[in-house]
């Protein structure tokens, strides 16, 4: 007989093995996905016996997640600010350090016109549209592939976007109250050092600052002025060394009221600055 206990086991012994770190919790995570159960479900029964088709559909989700298929991209969710987000291998899973950027945003986001430059899987600026009350949302990517996961993700949560496929700045017309972006920063050379689930499988267009990471940073400090009205913010995530480069880019640009802002670790995590003259017009 097939039964939970054993199966949840047998999963976790093939991923400690294959050398993933959450393996215990990585394993219970596709199981819920396979088999419909909670925690109290299992703890109730967890001799339970399972049916073949499901004992083979989570075989199949553990062989993969053996191989550093980031479990998010097998069960195409990840929950993000407190919502439920569609992912796959085309944009980045969102993580919690983004949170960081989103709560800051938050408090300038009501009756704003919002831009979300690198929009991704849309998480950003869709968390921005579900938790406050913005004026207008307009995402921006340069790859159509995480455009339609964005705009599905978009049609999930009910919040109306205008969606833009361009590089950066290039098709982007009008001006904003806030731009925020949590643009490609790691470094060439470190992608290589980085986990297999990111370096194998998460989409490289979306990690890749190329040779010292900054690449998009200068295109933004340089440019966003141009789409920012007066006392308009940027809130920009960064890698945990970026801070001091990402706030001198900024001041440098002619923004003002410059600050990096830590995660709850005590690593850079956001750099903001506000636009005090109206430099779109100067």
């Amino acid at each position: 007989m097939i039964t939970l206990a054993g199966v949840l086991q047998e999963a976790e012994n093939q991923l400690l093995q294959a050398g993933v770190e959450e393996a215990k919790l990585d394993a219970w995570y596709l199981a819920m996905e396979c088999f419909g159960i909670s925690r109290t479900d299992y703890y109730m029964n967890p001799n339970r016996e399972i049916e073949e088709e499901q004992y083979a559909r989570f075989k199949t989700m553990i062989e993969a997640r053996a191989k550093r298929i980031p479990y998010q991209y097998l069960i195409n969710q990840q929950e993000f600010m407190g919502l439920q987000f569609y992912v796959n291998e085309n944009v980045l899973i969102p993580r919690q350090d983004t949170e960081v950027l989103v709560e800051l945003a938050m408090k300038q986001a009501d009756d704003a016109d919002i831009l979300d430059m690198c929009t991704g899987s849309g998480c950003i600026i869709l968390s921005l549209g579900k938790l406050c009350k913005p004026k207008s949302l307009t995402a921006v990517d340069i790859s159509s592939e995480a455009l339609e996961v964005a705009k599905k993700n978009a049609r999930n949560l009910e919040v109306p976007v205008t969606f833009i496929e361009s590089n950066v700045f290039d098709k982007v017309t009008g001006t904003y109250d806030i731009i925020v972006s949590n643009p490609p920063y790691i470094p060439t050379k470190v992608i290589e050092e980085l986990m297999p689930e990111v370096k194998e499988h998460e989409p490289m267009l979306a990690l890749d600052g190329l040779e010292d990471g900054l690449h998009f940073y200068r295109i933004l400090a340089k440019e966003a002025y141009k789409y920012l009205r007066k006392d308009g913010y940027i809130f920009l995530e960064i890698g945990h060394n970026q801070g001091e480069d990402v706030k001198n880019l900024l001041m440098d640009a002619g923004f003002t009221e410059v600050n990096i802002v830590k995660d709850l670790p005590g690593h850079d995590r956001v750099v903001v600055g506000k636009i005090q003259g109206d430099l779109s017009r100067e």
